[in-house]
């Protein structure tokens, strides 16, 4: 088993996992916020993601740099442009583009 318990009512479920982890990463999910809410605040994006605001601003400024988005000012406000034809990073999906992954979540 893997970090946690398998029960025989339902033979999937995974009670208590020793060690916590998720699938996607604060720069996935903040890439999925700001597909949603293009026109948040890098508060809200922060809270909705569980992290602070200034490793969001951080996150958001990777994302801008390796082109998923692009971060233009609209009066005291940000407003961000995801690019979804960018391939992902990693060279095992480097097939797929984020345009994918967001359509899942949308």
């Amino acid at each position: 088993m893997h970090n946690g318990t398998v029960t025989s009512d339902s033979p999937l479920s995974i009670v208590h996992p020793t060690r916590s982890w998720t699938l996607l990463t604060n720069h996935g999910r903040l890439l999925l916020l700001i597909a949603a809410h293009p026109d948040a605040r890098l508060r809200d994006l922060a809270e909705q993601a569980g992290i602070t605001e200034r490793a969001a601003g951080s996150i958001v400024g990777d994302l801008e740099e390796a082109g998923y988005v692009t971060r233009s000012r609209s009066g005291r406000r940000n407003s961000y442009v995801v690019h979804p034809d960018r391939p992902f990073r990693h060279p095992a999906e480097a097939g797929h583009d984020v345009g994918e992954l967001i359509s899942v979540f949308s």
